[in-house]
């Protein structure tokens, strides 16, 4: 595997990172005790089995939801002190998620679709239409625009997906099964395009079942129950 940009210093670390949910009858401890540290610029996957608390760890890596318990600092900032409205910020400015289902709105053109997240951030109308332009043609779509996620292959909805992960230039993309809806032939052509975004210096982890993808990655970190093994992950 080629050799992609090392950042210097850490993106995440997580230190002794539970989480308990509360059903009301029961407590399910969905992590139990993580301790992780990523580098700016590193290449991952996350692998485990059903319920073994993957999407959990990604929810909060994506400050979708905070620790019961345990530290997380991302980019420096301890996410368990920040206030809603700061997690709401740091989502949309420094992190791009990418989906199974791509998640695009159906009544949108891929344009508008990619705009989507600068519209939320307060970005004038030009400017999002010039970064969201650029951002298309970096993915390979500059000839559907102005097409609907209806009128799109599965690859192609996945590329519009990853365009408005990448439009407002985040420290880390998130993604979560996102060769999972396609067909082999387009499973491997994203995958080829989160190796170049990697190479060009984006911090990327993907969750997935693929038994392939880990191969083309830096680092895989494996859990189980709850807790990652082999502590921080296998090179």
């Amino acid at each position: 595997m080629a050799m992609g940009p090392n950042g210097n210093g850490n993106i995440i670390e997580l230190e002794g990172v539970r989480k308990v949910y509360d059903t009301g009858k029961v407590q399910v401890e969905a992590l139990r005790g993580v301790d992780l540290k990523v580098r700016r610029g590193e290449f991952l996957t996350l692998v485990g089995p059903s319920g073994s608390g993957k999407s959990t760890l990604m929810n909060i890596l994506g400050c979708l939801d905070v620790p019961s318990d345990g530290a997380y600092h991302f980019s420096g900032e301890r996410v368990n002190e920040l206030s809603l409205n700061r997690l709401a910020e740091l989502r949309n400015q420094q992190i791009g998620f990418v989906f199974q289902n791509f998640n695009l709105l159906p009544y949108m053109s891929s344009l508008e679709n990619v705009e989507l997240p600068m519209v939320f951030r307060g970005v004038g109308t030009r400017e999002r239409r010039r970064r969201a332009s650029e951002v298309l043609e970096r993915v390979g779509l500059g000839d559907r625009m102005h097409h609907k996620p209806t009128e799109l292959s599965g690859g192609q909805m996945q590329r519009v997906a990853i365009a408005r992960a990448l439009v407002n230039t985040p420290s880390l993309i998130l993604a979560d099964e996102p060769t999972g809806n396609l067909d082999t032939a387009s499973g491997h052509e994203i995958v080829d395009l989160f190796e170049e975004l990697w190479k060009a210096g984006h911090t990327i982890m993907i969750i997935t079942h693929d038994p392939n993808l880990p191969m083309r990655t830096e680092r895989t970190l494996h859990m189980r129950d709850g807790r990652l093994e082999n502590g921080n992950g296998a090179h």
